[in-house]
């Protein structure tokens, strides 16, 4: 028997539609939903343990999204053909949809949690990761984990003037906006995209758009959950509280945190004097007593700090290093610094440091996107690598973790827009992380920026970033400018903004709390632009405009298209021609058919090797017009004519017919030229009757007269 279907349906008001459906599938998991858009379904489910795990005192939460090749008819590449590990694209997707679901769940909810998403079918004109917190939200709806604000997420894009929400991938290529959002019905909790120098009003409104957006789309999931029947939730062992414990601790160390706090200091000062604090406070509890509770002092140890730190913001206007709230740290900047890359630059911001280095290459050095959802290249890319030391941490390298993959697309969406379009070279930068004390990722923007610059990358405009912090108690609020690490972990918002002097190129917005109001958002993007057209001027004040050339040592490439006709014999037989020209001329030469023509790269450090293959191509390419003068040479001698060399191109050889050498009946070739000779021959076509090429020599010399005959 089929299991009854529940299906709600959302319009998106312009033909366009929405289902979300749950009953029939993965009916084991505690939660399980469809999501369909046209052809593109998803499958999301939610599972979380029925029990905590002692000692435990966070969400262990997982959101995994995957798409499987068979959703786009597509087998997986590689030897083993299976889906292995994510891709770039899902771990992105996956963060989208972990940064809005975790807060939302209550504080004191530890139990592990596993939301799993799938993409099942796609539709090339439905783009599947702005379906996936709609899908993840909707599976916790349906079941009986504690999660009681869902949320939904779209894409706003404005495609000439006008916003669009979830458009096709054909469509967001015509955008200058692609924003996603995040959001509960009550208020914003994610923003992340990439624009095209746009206003803060113009993301406040796109912000608006996509919050109405999200509200239907809630109220959908409220109409699935009442008519799937809303399930009784859980109940769950929460946190362990001690009032007097809390008490104890508080009029401990409330008073001596704050008094650090106000004074200002750098983070390993602030840092040994807050353990200072902390162990004179588990000197006041006996060895049996931190046996049994001391999980609990230093939690309510933590609570204190964090409590006194907003406080002295709040009512001094003071921050942990002294700063007021709308100051920058100091900067220094320096370009140049490594000898042998292509571009390199280090920017550094109170205690945080991004050491940038770009690579400049040929097409070949593309990065390949190979998905189910996506398949292309990107001509420019940028890697980012966060080492524990940069810390003062020691940890195992495990790999790239999901933040480093997307902090670093978060740099690289900031900056790529201002790669000029006719820019010949694929261009890979990479962001070294030395030290981290607040917002890394705009440092490396930063860094990037002067970088490009350095190695001869003509910019449209340089690009700066900034990241701001909130911390309110629901009547008084505090925007910081620059926020260190302690302010992001404490503070209520980490809102992070990159723009040129004219806009806005992207950002990255988390909300750890309900109700976010929009002065407020306007207000942290105003003083976001004001710290951000700071940092400009120290960027611009170190390297004001992009080199007019490459270095020296780094490979200048030079671009040529050819008919497509002679594509073949610029590769020669099994690749021989081009072989030995690189290995003559020290470059790389990369050959791409783009509409039946050749777009030729030739890569080099060498002007004269880059020469060379110039006029090697030129050799191969050259076709001589009817009628016009040509210079030739001999290069061999034959009885009934020469061989003759176009200067203009060497290779290109043609017969020079004994007929067509003087006007004067010719006995011998050598009557008239000699092996090395230099002289213009006039190209005649091809001769209808042999098929071949014709020159001659005779046709630019005058006719002697004609000898009259005796009487």
């Amino acid at each position: 028997m089929i299991p009854q279907l529940f299906v709600e349906k959302i319009d998106l008001g312009d033909g366009r539609s929405i289902t979300i459906e749950t009953g029939r599938l993965a009916k084991q998991a505690d939660g399980a939903v469809v999501v369909r858009m046209g052809d593109t379904m998803i499958l999301a489910t939610a599972v979380s343990a029925r029990t905590s795990n002692p000692g435990v005192d966070f969400l262990p939460l997982t959101v995994d999204y995957r798409e499987k090749f068979a959703a786009a008819g597509r087998f997986p590449g590689g030897f083993f053909k299976r889906e292995a590990r994510p891709s770039d694209s899902e771990v992105l997707t996956m963060r989208l949809v972990d940064r809005v679901l975790r807060p939302l769940f209550p504080d004191d909810y530890h139990a592990e949690t596993q939301v799993m998403i799938q993409l099942m079918s796609h539709d090339e004109e439905v783009m599947p990761d702005a379906l996936a917190g709609l899908a993840a939200s909707a599976a916790l709806a349906v079941s009986d984990i504690p999660f009681y604000n869902l949320i939904s997420e779209v894409r706003v894009a404005r495609i000439d003037g006008k916003l669009v929400i979830n458009p096709s991938r054909t469509e967001l290529e015509k955008s200058d906006i692609d924003m996603m959002i995040g959001a509960s019905m009550d208020s914003v909790a994610m923003v992340e995209g990439e624009m095209k120098e746009i206003s803060e009003a113009e993301m406040i409104e796109a912000i608006k758009f996509a919050h109405e957006a999200i509200k239907v789309q809630i109220q959908a999931q409220l109409r699935l959950q009442a008519a799937f029947g809303k399930k009784e939730i859980r109940t769950y062992e929460g946190e362990r509280e001690n009032e007097e414990i809390y008490k104890k601790v508080k009029d401990a160390a409330y008073d001596k945190i704050y008094a650090i706090a106000k004074v200002g200091s750098a983070k390993h000062e602030r840092g040994a004097a807050f353990a200072e604090v902390k162990e004179e406070v588990k000197a006041l509890f006996t060895e049996e007593e931190l046996a049994a509770d001391g999980d609990l002092v230093s939690k309510y140890f933590y609570k204190t700090n964090k409590e006194a730190v907003r406080n002295v913001v709040l009512e001094l206007g003071v921050r942990l290093d002294g700063r007021k709230t709308t100051d920058i740290r100091p900067i220094w900047c320096e370009i140049d610094y490594l000898p042998r890359v292509h571009g390199s630059s280090l920017f550094t911001r109170g205690e945080t440091q991004a050491l940038a280095t770009v690579t400049l290459g040929t097409s070949r050095e593309a990065n390949q996107i190979d998905s189910p959802s996506e398949q292309g290249e990107e001509k420019f890319y940028l890697h980012y690598n966060f080492p524990p030391f940069s810390t003062g941490e020691a940890k195992p390298l495990r790999g790239t973790s999901r933040r480093e993959v997307g902090h670093g697309n978060l740099a690289q969406r900031a900056l790529k827009n201002m790669i000029p379009a006719d820019c010949p070279y694929t261009i890979r930068i990479v962001s070294e992380v030395l030290e981290s004390n607040g917002s890394s990722s705009m440092a490396t923007v930063c860094a990037g920026t002067m970088a490009l610059m350095d190695a001869g990358v003509q910019m449209v405009k340089p690009v700066s970033g900034i990241a701001m912090g909130l911390i309110t108690d629901g009547e008084k609020f505090a925007v910081l400018s620059d926020i260190l690490g302690d302010e992001d972990h404490l503070g209520d918002m980490d809102f992070k903004v990159t723009g040129t002097a004219d806009g806005i190129t992207a950002c990255q917005m988390d909300i750890k709390i309900d109700g976010l109001r929009y002065d407020i958002m306007e207000q942290a993007l105003a003083q976001a632009r004001d710290g951000r057209l700071h940092i400009l001027g120290k960027l611009t004040e170190t390297i004001a405009a992009p080199r007019s050339d490459v270095k020296a040592h780094a490979p200048k490439i030079i671009t040529r298209t050819i008919p497509g006709n002679f594509i073949g014999a610029l590769i020669g037989p099994g690749g021989k021609v081009i072989q030995e020209l690189q290995k003559a001329t020290g470059t790389t030469i990369v050959i791409n058919e783009v509409d039946e023509q050749g777009v030729i790269e030739i890569l080099g450090t060498d002007p004269a090797g880059i020469e060379a293959v110039l006029a090697k191509i030129k050799s191969i390419t050259f076709k001589p017009q009817m009628g016009e003068a040509y210079e030739v040479k001999v290069i061999k001698m034959l009885d009934f004519g020469a061989v003759v060399e176009y200067t203009a191109a060497p290779g290109n050889e043609v017969l020079l017919h004994v007929s067509e050498l003087a006007w004067e009946r010719t006995e011998n070739v050598t009557d008239v030229v000699n092996m090395g000779d230099v002289f213009e021959v006039k190209y005649l076509g091809v001769d209808p009757k042999t098929k071949k090429e014709k020159v001659s020599r005779k046709a630019l010399i005058p006719r002697p007269p004609r000898e009259e005959k005796k009487e």
